[in-house]
């Protein structure tokens, strides 16, 4: 437990008693989450995406138009017009799930590839169903998946899933391992998925979808009345700013506008649409310069300094961070996207700041359901006590039968416990965790944004000399055991004679006034074998360290298999965010 202070009331009553780790965070809404620390003070130039990032788009509404166009383009390519009665459900979709184009079902995974839950269509698949696809309930990443981890990806999760819903429910349709026979005509999975992504690509880059949002930009895009502080306070401390969206010049200029006003590029010293990412962290494509009267580009390739108020379109990490005198960790990158933005840019060494806007639902439940979450750790220190005193030559027989009956129990409490805490996040669980388990999303976080939080405009509570510290990276070994020594004698013993072999060695190496050679090696370590020898002997051969027994051993059972649609909580409209 961390160390407390009391603090007394201003009206002179009882005294508050308030943690030591609690009293320098921020507003649990406010604040920054760290991964790896970072040095403000050392970064140079911020970028910025702008989708997702800059403009945050109001959700449940912005995915409900994407949705409904989708189900319209895929009527027109020929789907059947009775698709058009779903209607999207935001409880549904989270990011991180991935499509198994050959079998057509959607996979929650963790961070190794054991799947934690599964749907075909609209409905789980029981964990006895899902040993009939996969026996060891684990697959690899392949080109046979596609993971979808961007939030323009969740509209296009229920499409997929509405599609196959609607299938598997027509009269005239059979369902086979590939695909479906539908009024003499075979469908694979791997077809309804392209289609599906076609469907999604049109939308964006030659349908409606842009159009719409523009004619109603105050009804779909929330407009941050903090972000222009924010940019003006970070050119003021020193650093520069620059924007990098793949988004093509004409929406840009409509959404920024709206965001920051006619004089938006002001805000950046260098600006750059249609990026292409994640191919621009790769080889890139030439960058051109954007007529901003026509919108049109301008002959060339650029190869010039790169100019303020200037909109330049594609080109390569390479060119631009020489264009603009960057080096790797003097960047801070912010985005939404975890692979376009977040993974790529951090492989070409910049710095990395994940938008998560689903942190404000995620914090939300972890501190409503404080008690599931307590529950799981009183069941597995339950468990750790049921097999302490278990041994290799340990036996089961009728005496052990009410404790087998005993861990069973917990067994089955556990996986009730886990189910709970999914259901209490919505349709499919958490963002980040089923349980025990962390997903697959979760590990791309911890393992490539150095830092990460709600809004962008969390950055204002930071000054720009802020050292945000990431926390000790420990092992198994060292989270789960004390820094107090328990005496036993099998490791007391080997303490003192792995010291007494250190001290011997440091006492020859003074003495030659060098390192030891090898016959001084030799003679220190005939010598500790014999004391070890002589002092191990009378250590009983029954002393055995306990085992322990953690939840997630028992998780992967059943999981959230077999959640049912009734479940499904509703999200809260506005909640704080946690940082």
């Amino acid at each position: 437990m961390a160390d407390t202070e009391q603090h007394p009331r201003r009206n002179g009553g009882e005294s508050l008693s308030v943690t030591s780790a609690d009293l320098f965070k921020r507003q649990t809404s406010q604040r920054i989450f760290v991964n790896r620390s970072v040095q403000m003070e050392k970064i140079k130039f911020y970028g910025f995406d702008m989708d997702y990032t800059l403009a945050q788009y109001v959700s449940p509404l912005y995915e409900t138009m994407s949705f409904k166009l989708m189900l319209e383009r895929l009527v027109e390519t020929g789907y059947p017009p009775d698709i058009l009665q779903f209607k999207y459900d935001h409880t549904v979709p989270i990011r991180g799930l991935w499509f198994d184009k050959e079998k057509g079902l959607l996979l929650k995974v963790d961070t190794f590839g054991n799947i934690l839950s599964c749907l075909f269509g609209l409905s789980f698949v029981t964990a006895a169903e899902l040993r009939n696809h996969y026996e060891n309930k684990f697959v690899l990443l392949s080109n046979r998946f596609y993971v979808y981890d961007t939030l323009f990806n969740l509209p296009e999760i229920y499409c997929l899933a509405s599609v196959i819903e609607f299938f598997k429910s027509v009269s005239n349709c059979t369902v086979s391992r590939s695909g479906f026979n539908y009024n003499e005509v075979f469908i694979s999975f791997r077809t309804l998925f392209n289609d599906v992504r076609e469907a999604t690509n049109y939308i964006h880059d030659k349908g409606e979808l842009k159009k719409l949002t523009v004619e109603q930009v105050d009804r779909y895009v929330h407009k941050d009345p903090d972000l222009a502080d924010l940019l003006r306070q970070l050119s003021a401390g020193g650093a520069k700013l620059f924007l990098l969206t793949n988004s093509g010049y004409w929406y840009t200029e409509h959404i920024m506008t709206y965001l920051l006003g006619d004089s938006w590029r002001d805000y950046f010293d260098y600006a750059v649409v249609d990026a292409c990412k994640p191919r621009f962290f790769a080889d890139g494509s030439l960058m051109r310069v954007v007529d901003p009267a026509s919108g049109k580009l301008k002959l060339g390739t650029h190869t010039g300094p790169l100019q303020k108020g200037t909109v330049y379109s594609g080109g390569s990490c390479a060119d631009f961070s020489r264009l603009i005198g960057c080096r790797g960790k003097d960047v801070l990158y912010i985005g939404d996207h975890i692979f376009g933005d977040i993974v790529k840019s951090k492989k070409v060494g910049w710095r990395t700041l994940l938008i998560v806007p689903e942190l404000a639902n995620e914090l939300f439940v972890w501190k409503k359901e404080e008690a599931l979450f307590v529950r799981l750790q009183e069941l597995d220190a339950e468990m750790s006590r049921a097999y302490q005193g278990c041994t290799i030559v340990s036996k089961s027989g009728p005496s052990q039968a009410l404790e087998a009956q005993s861990v069973d129990k917990m067994k089955r409490s556990i996986r009730e416990t886990v189910q709970a805490m999914d259901a209490s996040y919505g349709f499919m669980g958490s963002l980040f965790r089923s349980g025990g388990r962390l997903t697959s999303f979760a590990s791309q976080l911890e393992r490539y944004a150095d830092l990460y939080a709600q809004s962008v405009t969390n950055l204002l509570y930071y000054p720009n000399y802020y050292m945000f510290r990431g926390p000790m990276a420990l092992m198994t070994h060292e989270s789960t055991v004390s820094h107090k020594s328990d005496d036993s004698p099998p490791e007391k013993i080997t303490a003192e004679s792995k010291f007494a072999l250190r001290a011997s060695s440091a006492s020859v190496a003074s003495r030659r006034g060098s390192a030891p050679n090898a016959a001084d090696i030799q003679q220190v370590a005939r010598s500790h074998d014999d004391q070890s020898a002589d002092s191990t002997a009378s250590v009983s051969s029954e002393l055995k360290p306990p085992c322990a027994v953690t939840s997630a051993a028992f998780e992967e059972e059943d999981s959230a298999a077999d959640l049912t649609a009734a479940a499904r909580p509703e999200s809260p409209a506005v909640v704080d965010a946690y940082d």
